[in-house]
């Protein structure tokens, strides 16, 4: 928490000018402004903190854990983006589907021989309620 508190310090410290001065009784104080005559200016440089082996190794996997991180989460946004895009492109199928199977017209199937086999009116119903049922459970 110190070293923290110290880290925010620094940048603030290494902008700020620093003054020296001692007081008639001998005290050394410190302040941002010249308070006395013969204040001297201190330069004040940031610590430089060494790390020793764990603490690198430990930035290291901590490194390595959020790129691999990073790298999930995009490829899961990737292949949200693809399952959208099939489900876009499925909902205009079924739509269109619906779409051409309009009120009132006859449909007919082809058979092998080329034979023309007709929808009875059922049919018909029963392939629009499917093409709405699974519009309105995909399409939503």
């Amino acid at each position: 928490m110190r070293l923290l508190l110290c880290l925010l310090l620094v940048p603030g410290l290494a902008v700020a000018e620093i003054y020296r001065w001692v007081d008639a009784n001998g005290q050394v104080h410190f302040s941002q402004q010249p308070a006395a005559p013969g204040a001297e200016r201190v330069e004040v440089r940031p610590q430089v903190i060494e790390r020793d082996q764990a603490t690198r190794e430990r930035e290291e996997r901590g490194a390595r854990f959020y790129e691999a991180r990073r790298a999930e989460q995009v490829q899961a946004s990737l292949a949200s983006a693809e399952r959208q895009a099939r489900r876009t492109q499925e909902c205009g199928e079924l739509r269109n589907r619906l779409a051409q199977i309009a009120e009132g017209r006859r449909y007919f199937h082809a058979e092998a021989n080329g034979e023309r086999t007709y929808y009875s009116d059922e049919q018909l119903d029963a392939a629009r309620r499917q093409l709405r049922d699974q519009v309105s459970e995909r399409c939503t």
